[in-house]
């Protein structure tokens, strides 16, 4: 996606949009070229998220969602993280987004 469109997102969507692609890492761990595509498309969402001015109030939430992300999925997991976490963590972004267009 590009920038221009992405920006027409509110954060809402964004973060909604990022976490379809983390569900997507976590199920499809066993499957590695699919698994990897997912993870990788994620990061690339949340670089576009935060280079987004208007998330300006939002970033350090972002960059540490990102960070925690990164050590979950390819780190040592220092934080503990789980599939629960994370699927709760967005769950309220994607129901969000799913309201605001109703």
């Amino acid at each position: 996606m590009k920038l221009a469109n992405w920006k027409k997102l509110s954060l809402v969507e964004q973060m909604a949009n990022i976490g379809s692609e983390v569900y997507r890492t976590i199920k499809w761990r066993k499957h590695k070229d699919f698994a990897k595509k997912a993870f990788n498309r994620a990061l690339e969402l949340f670089y576009l998220t935060i280079e987004d001015k208007k998330n300006r109030k939002r970033l350090k939430e972002i960059i540490r969602a990102r960070e925690l992300f990164v050590d979950y999925i390819i780190g040592d997991n220092q934080y503990q993280s789980s599939d629960e976490e994370w699927q709760k963590y967005f769950y309220s972004f994607n129901y969000a987004a799913r309201i605001g267009k109703l």
